[in-house]
């Protein structure tokens, strides 16, 4: 394993492709990995949490069968990877491969990297995003940095329809989707989602959701985020050209910001409005590891894939189709 240190940083060891070959030679290796990061403590039953289990069995894909609810069920079932047809080990290398790609890996780069079909490659890739989302995060002491961007295409790069669409509604921030964010400097993690506006509702709602009530808290100028009480609030004026007074700036999350969109730009070239915030949960996810070694970034991610499903059909069908209203899986 490789070294890496960053300014002021510990210590990180990365992996090359050489060693991630070398640890994962094979599917019944990579299995064994999986395995250790699902059930650290032995086989749970994901339907009924009961660790009664029977191993192996004669299923050809069920291997393991609860002795309480009587259910057959693999290492897959109740996770992310259920229902796939691709090996453990090419899990395991996508997973390598999300994780070091700091602005993100494409599907055709997936698509050939692992030599499967660009389809495959794309669920696979929304699987993994919907994997490395920090859900569970606690509520961040501060001092907190907030702050909004905006995702979307450049007027002169949209087509003569859409340009036109959008001719008498304005510039600036018309036609995009806004993202609100906020950043821990003591953790240095990060907290970001997709907004349906950015009034004083929405923007202070997500705030309250993420900074503990008395944190030190710095943000601009904008008007959305005047009338908080409960924290210690200090913004600058980004409108009179002041970006930093003193310990008052939000350049922690205009960092993330800036990598999000080198991804958006150079990686994936468009996020598509229907899932930016499955992009944005990743590019989130995999900052709040950024730290630690690769292979436990890489653990970290085998292990929330506990309880998490997206089925092909979820991702290109309507938003608004209601859950289980297909069971074609």
């Amino acid at each position: 394993m490789a070294k890496h240190k960053g300014p002021g940083k510990a210590d990180r060891e990365d992996i090359g492709i050489v060693q991630l070959t070398r640890m994962f030679p094979d599917n019944a290796v990579a299995e064994a990995w999986f395995e250790a990061q699902i059930w650290p403590n032995g086989p749970v039953c994901p339907r009924c949490g009961s660790v009664n289990i029977r191993y192996p069995t004669k299923h050809k894909t069920m291997t393991h069968r609860c002795r309480d609810c009587k259910k057959d069920f693999s290492l897959k079932t109740g996770t992310v990877m259920q229902s796939t047809k691709l090996g453990y080990q090419t899990w395991a290398f996508a997973i390598y491969l999300a994780m070091t790609g700091l602005k993100g890996t494409s599907s055709m780069k997936l698509h050939r990297e692992l030599e499967i079909t660009q389809k495959s490659a794309w669920h696979l890739a929304h699987r993994i995003r919907k994997a490395i989302e920090d859900g569970n995060a606690p509520l961040f002491a501060g001092p907190a940095e907030a702050d909004e961007t905006y995702i979307g295409g450049k007027r002169a790069n949209m087509s003569n329809a859409k340009r036109k669409a959008l001719a008498d509604t304005g510039r600036g921030t018309v036609g995009k989707t806004a993202v609100a964010g906020v950043k821990d400097r003591d953790t240095n993690r990060v907290a970001a989602r997709v907004m349906e506006g950015t009034d004083a509702t929405a923007l202070q709602g997500f705030v309250r959701a993420h900074v503990e009530p008395d944190a030190t808290l710095y943000t601009d100028e904008a008007d959305a985020y005047a009338g908080m009480p409960e924290f210690d609030h200090e913004a600058v004026k980004h409108s009179a050209k002041e970006f930093v007074r003193g310990m008052a700036h939000s350049n922690g999350m205009e960092s993330f910001w800036a990598m999000l969109k080198r991804g958006y730009l150079c990686t994936y070239h468009k996020f598509s409005e229907k899932h930016l915030g499955r992009y944005v949960a990743e590019f989130a996810g995999r900052h709040n590891v950024r730290e630690q070694d690769t292979v436990d970034q890489m653990a970290v991610v085998a292990g929330r894939t506990v309880g998490k499903r997206l089925r092909y059909w979820e991702l290109i069908e309507d938003n608004g189709l209601p859950s289980g209203a297909r069971t074609n899986a």
